[in-house]
């Protein structure tokens, strides 16, 4: 314990030093990334984004990691792109985001679960589109793997135009594929962790902008895990129908809506 501890301060003592060079580059896009306990698989997060194409700074909000997160990220600040953020105290995935946000530099604003991983391309491909299109939104599709990292063989498409009602009856758009104006995320901060807090966020996004558009190729390498949200099914319903109560409809629509999104999960279980 006092290894790891005299390993911490000397490392950020060194981080310090090295401020000045640090953030000189403004960066195109801001990758928030928070994390609990990640460190497993955060390595493979932080390279992943390093890797992209375009000037990033990746913003790591700790949410009180108890294990050794901090070290794991510590070991990439020498590629001066790197902002590691602590919570005082546990925020949740939702207002942890939120915080990286606030605290970005970029025009835009990507989120990577700390246990997701890109293919080399996404940002170039997606600000490209942004920048093209104009939308709001762009999201990619995103392949399937295990929690040891290995594919399952199964890939989630997206639509190359999502509007607001189908995604009123499908969140077809993943948290960890997203970019998004840092404009638009700090107008529509993410809320309600006892809910699908993102689509909740796409939504109210949607809302205004009317549409978002989709990359269909797998950027996106999405880890399963066990004790993920979307792995209990019940929890994971009950989330879905909070969702349509939080974006402010009643009870009888949300019910309908809640049908609905019902009804394409068995569909696209039944296709696979």
């Amino acid at each position: 314990m006092r290894v790891r501890l005299r390993q911490i301060i000397l490392t950020r003592i060194l981080w310090i030093e090295r401020t000045e060079v640090v953030f000189m580059e403004k960066p195109l896009v801001s990758v928030v990334m928070p994390v609990y306990n990640g460190e497993r698989y955060i390595g493979k997060a932080i390279e992943s984004a390093l890797g992209q194409e375009v000037p990033v700074e990746v913003l790591v909000i700790d949410d009180c990691s108890a294990d050794g997160t901090e070290l794991a990220v510590m070991k990439y600040m020498d590629s001066g792109k790197i902002r590691y953020i602590r919570n005082e105290q546990n925020m949740g995935a939702a207002r942890s985001r939120n915080r990286g946000v606030k605290e970005a530099r970029g025009k835009y604003i990507a989120f990577l679960d700390a246990d997701d991983w890109w293919e080399k391309g996404k940002l170039k491909a997606q600000t490209e589109v942004m920048e093209q299109t104009g939308c709001a939104i762009c999201s990619t599709g995103r392949e399937l793997m295990t929690p040891d990292g290995r594919t399952t063989g199964k890939y989630i498409p997206v639509k190359e135009r999502i509007t607001y009602r189908e995604l009123l009856k499908h969140n077809s758009i993943n948290c960890s594929s997203v970019l998004l104006r840092r404009e638009d995320a700090l107008a529509f901060p993410m809320e309600h962790d006892d809910s699908h807090e993102d689509y909740i966020t796409w939504l109210k996004v949607l809302r205004k902008y009317v549409y978002a558009v989709g990359i269909d190729k797998p950027y996106l390498k999405y880890r399963l895990s066990e004790g993920g949200k979307s792995r209990n099914k019940l929890k994971s319903a009950v989330m879905t129908y909070n969702v349509y109560r939080y974006a402010g409809y009643g009870r009888i629509k949300s019910c309908i809506f809640f049908c609905s999104y019902a009804l394409h999960g068995i569909w696209k279980y039944c296709h696979r």
